[in-house]
C-alpha cells in the first residue's frame, strides 16, 4: 500500500471520453488519453486490503494490489510484470472486460471502486509503446501437437499458454479473420482492431500457426483433425443466437445482433459488402431487442451510421439504480448498466415483449408489443411474467436487431463428429481437468459455460492448457487458474 490515504485523498477519476459530437463521426475508441499523474493517483487509491476481495472478483486471479501499488510509485514495468503473471491480454480485458474486480473491491461498500480495469489498459498500453512486451518463443519443444479449435480469447490464451509449455500448436479459425468475437463481434469503437492483430502477430512469432478460413467438421474432416494432432481443444464459442419466433419473423430487415455487428467489421476491415446484403441503420429508425451489451453495442453501431431513431427494448424490469439489500457487496451488484453508446442518443425501456412484426412488400415496418409484469415467484422460485391488460402498442421501423443473447455452441459439424456429451444446458461437458467425454479432447471458453465475459474466456483458456498439458506430459508447470 504506497499511500495509506489515497482512497481518502482522490476520487475516482477514470480517463474521459471524447465528445459525442466528435466521436460519433469515426469508430475509433471512444476513451481519450489519460495522463500519467492520474493514473498513478488512482493506483494510489487502492487500499492494500488484508483480504483483497478483487481477487474473488477476478477469475483470472490478478494480483492487483500489487500493480495498483506499483503503479502509483510509476514502477511501471515491474507493475506490468504482476499483470502479466495471470492475464494473457491485459490490452482485451482493460477494454471490454465489465470489471467484476471493482464490483468486488473493498472501497464498493460505500464509495467508488478503484479504477482496475483502466490501470490495465494502461499498463498493457504502455508496455506495448516502450517494447516490454515482446514475442516470447519457448525455449525447448516437446514433440508434441495441439489443435485449438477457435480463435476467440479463449483459443488465444489456451494456445499462448501451450505453446509457452513448448507444443506445436495450430489454431484453427473458420472465417478469415483470426480473434473470434474481439475481431467480429466487438465494435471498433470498444475495441480497435490494430489491437488484437498486434497480439496475434506477436504469436505468431511465439511460433503459434494460424490457419484461417478452416471450417473443422467441414472443410477439415474431424478424423483428420485427430490424426494428425496428439490433443485437441475445443474454444469455439456459444455462437448459436437466440431467435424470436413470433409472427412476421421473416420480413426483411429483421436481423440477429450478431449478423448486423460482423458485417460492420468486415467493412472497416475493408470488405467489399453487395448493397443488397447491407445491413445500415442510415436513415431509419431502429428497434434493438436485448438490454445487454450486445444491444448495447448495436445501439453505438446504428448512431455511428445515421440512425434517425433508436429504441432499445427489454423484457426484464428496469434494474435499480443501487443494490438492494438482497444483493449485498461483494457480490455482482444488480444494478442499472449504462455505456458510452447510452449517452449518445436513443432511448430505453424495459418491461416490454414483442408480440408481432408487421410489414409491406417483405420489409418490416412495424414492430407491435405489450407491456409485461413480473409478479411473486411461483413454485420454482422464479418470478412470473404476465402481459399487462390494455397495453399493446406499435412502434414504426424499418430496422430490427435481435440481441437476445445466446443458446450455446453449434452442435453440428465439429462437436457431432467428435461425439462429445452435453451438459443439460447444451453445452460441452467437460471434468475437473477441462478434458470433454473424448480422451484427448478438452475444451474451454463460452462452448463449456455459455456466453460469459471476456475475463472467463480467458480464464478458461489457460486452466484448459493446464490440463492438455498434464494430459500429454503427466506433470505441468503452467499455473492453475479456476478452482476445481
Amino acid at each position: 500500500m504506497g499511500k495509506p490515504t489515497g482512497f481518502v485523498e482522490f476520487r475516482r477519476d477514470p480517463p474521459k471520453r471524447r465528445p459525442v459530437a466528435e466521436r460519433l463521426k469515426d469508430w475509433r475508441e471512444v476513451y481519450q488519453d489519460w495522463p500519467e499523474p492520474n493514473i498513478r493517483a488512482q493506483g494510489a487509491r487502492c487500499m492494500g486490503c488484508a483480504i483483497p476481495f478483487c481477487h474473488t472478483g477476478c477469475p483470472l486471479g490478478n494480483i492487483i494490489p500489487d500493480f495498483n501499488d506499483l503503479v502509483y510509485k510509476g514502477e511501471w514495468l515491474r507493475a506490468l510484470d504482476a499483470l502479466l503473471a495471470t492475464n494473457n491480454f491485459p490490452e482485451f480485458t482493460g477494454r471490454i472486460c465489465p470489471a467484476p474486480c471493482e464490483a468486488a473491491c473493498v472501497l464498493s461498500i460505500n464509495d467508488d471502486p478503484v479504477t482496475i480495469e483502466y490501470i490495465e489498459k494502461a499498463l498493457a498500453d504502455r508496455g506495448h509503446a516502450e517494447g516490454w512486451i515482446v514475442a516470447q518463443p519457448p525455449p525447448r519443444r516437446t514433440g508434441r501437437k495441439v489443435a485449438v479449435v477457435g480463435s476467440g480469447p479463449a483459443g488465444l490464451a489456451a494456445a499462448q499458454q501451450l505453446n509457452r509449455a513448448g507444443h506445436a500448436v495450430t489454431v484453427f479459425e473458420r472465417d478469415r479473420y483470426i480473434g473470434g468475437l474481439l475481431t467480429l463481434g466487438i465494435p471498433d469503437f470498444k475495441l480497435e482492431k490494430q489491437v488484437v492483430q498486434r497480439r496475434v502477430n506477436l504469436m505468431r512469432e511465439e511460433g503459434i500457426e494460424f490457419r484461417a478460413g478452416v471450417n473443422v467438421g467441414v472443410d477439415l474432416p474431424v478424423a483428420e483433425l485427430r490424426r494428425s494432432f496428439d490433443a485437441i481443444l475445443l474454444a469455439c464459442g456459444a455462437t448459436q443466437a437466440r431467435d424470436l419466433p413470433v409472427p412476421g419473423r421473416e420480413l426483411g430487415g429483421i436481423h440477429l445482433a450478431m449478423e448486423y455487428l460482423a458485417q460492420q467489421n468486415r467493412l472497416l476491415a475493408g470488405e467489399q459488402i453487395a448493397p443488397a446484403e447491407r445491413i445500415t441503420a442510415a436513415g431509419k429508425r431502429v428497434v434493438i431487442l436485448g438490454g445487454g451489451d450486445t444491444g448495447a453495442d448495436c445501439l453505438g453501431t446504428a448512431h455511428r451510421q445515421g440512425a434517425v431513431q433508436v429504441h432499445q427494448f427489454e423484457i426484464l424490469p428496469e434494474p435499480p439504480q443501487a443494490r438492494r439489500p438482497d444483493n449485498p457487496w461483494p457480490q455482482w451488484p444488480q444494478v442499472l448498466r449504462s455505456s458510452p453508446a447510452h449517452e449518445e442518443g436513443g432511448s430505453r425501456d424495459y418491461s416490454i415483449s414483442t408480440v408481432a412484426f408487421s410489414g409491406r412488400d417483405g420489409k418490416v415496418r412495424k414492430l407491435h408489443a405489450v407491456r409485461v409484469e413480473w409478479v411473486a415467484p411461483d413454485g420454482t422460485g422464479r418470478p412470473v411474467m404476465r402481459e399487462v391488460p390494455g397495453s399493446e402498442f406499435e412502434l414504426e421501423t424499418e430496422l430490427v436487431l435481435l440481441a437476445l443473447g445466446f443458446l450455446g455452441p453449434e452442435r453440428s459439424g465439429l462437436l457431432a463428429g467428435l461425439g462429445v456429451k452435453l451438459d443439460a444446458r447444451g453445452n460441452v461437458q467437460v471434468d475437473r481437468n477441462r478434458m470433454t467425454s473424448v480422451p484427448g479432447v478438452f475444451a474451454a471458453g463460452d462452448s463449456v459455460r455459455g456466453a460469459s465475459l471476456v475475463v472467463w474466456a480467458i480464464a478458461e483458456g489457460r486452466e484448459a492448457a493446464r490440463g492438455v498439458d498434464l494430459h500429454l506430459m503427466g506433470t505441468t508447470g503452467l499455473p492453475q487458474v479456476l478452482s476445481r
